[in-house]
């Protein structure tokens, strides 16, 4: 291994996947009622089925991103053990998360300079952003080089396609996404909106349906229209602490595929913050977003 990969906690990768690939994770924070608590901490289960009933009972959830000290802090004994560093950050447009991990190679390749750090911009998050984490882990396992893994993940980024749903509006609400007649008009109705992340890194609503399994029927058009070489593929699929539908989803892909292997995983507090209880997300490779 001649270089380490540092990824952030939006990544949404398992503790397994994590060891697996000997990623190092730069956590994100959360707070409630004043308390603060890491996103990822090692050796720890945050009790992600209590934070989503928080959330249902109304409390709110503030989120805090990885400053620049906390990046110096997680890199700077790698280089110091003389391996170099590819860092794969959620995408900027949602979080300062990135641009702090930048800062922090700046700095540091002052230090160091014969040692290199490469930053890419995921333009992902959650899942989408993780799976190309693992492609490039599994890069570098294979033996390809620093420059080879960010080049690979910079020209495939833009072919992640990331499709959500929500179940309760509120929450978007809540973030600016909606208006506030929206949110209530469209609960109303049961109105869900079907959402992707554009070439910006951004959330878009690409379209509106009726009722919860429409919604998540919709998730798997999607996969059905725009998957390429789907056998071949990992997919991904998040949710905000609504295992069953996940599994509903998963059947659905099953149904009419064989892709190599689905990951079920719940959302992460800081994403799970914004998105809110019966998140669903699928994630898989295109031609393009």
């Amino acid at each position: 291994m001649n270089f380490e990969i540092i990824t952030d906690s939006s990544a949404n990768l398992s503790d397994e996947l994590i060891r697996k690939y000997g990623i190092r994770i730069a956590s994100l924070t959360f707070l409630v009622e004043g308390v603060e608590y890491r996103s990822y901490d090692e050796d720890k289960k945050t009790d992600l089925g209590k934070f989503y009933e928080m959330m249902r009972n109304g409390q709110v959830i503030k989120t805090s991103l990885v400053n620049t000290g906390q990046f110096v802090e997680l890199m700077e004994p790698i280089l110091k053990e003389g391996k170099d560093i590819l860092y794969i950050g959620m995408s900027s447009a949602l979080s300062g998360t990135y641009q702090s991990g930048v800062t922090a190679a700046e700095l540091l390749a002052e230090e160091y300079p014969d040692r290199k750090i490469i930053t890419v911009d995921s333009l992902s998050a959650s899942l989408g952003q993780g799976l190309l984490v693992i492609y490039a882990a599994q890069l570098r396992d294979a033996g390809r080089t620093l420059a080879e893994t960010a080049e690979w993940v910079m020209a495939s980024r833009l072919k992640m396609r990331h499709h959500f749903t929500v179940d309760d509006l509120m929450f978007l609400k809540r973030g600016g996404r909606i208006s506030a007649t929206s949110a209530m008009v469209g609960t109303l109705l049961s109105i869900k909106p079907m959402l992707h992340m554009d070439d910006a890194g951004k959330l878009s609503v690409i379209g509106k349906v009726r009722g919860r399994r429409q919604s998540l029927k919709g998730l798997v058009e999607q996969l059905r229209e725009h998957a390429v070489q789907i056998e071949e593929q990992t997919i991904a699929i998040t949710h905000g602490d609504c295992l069953e539908d996940a599994r509903y989803v998963e059947e659905q892909i099953r149904a009419f595929c064989n892709p190599r292997e689905i990951l079920i995983h719940i959302v992460d507090p800081v994403i799970g913050a914004h998105s809110g209880p019966g998140t669903m997300a699928l994630f898989f490779m295109g031609e393009n977003r």
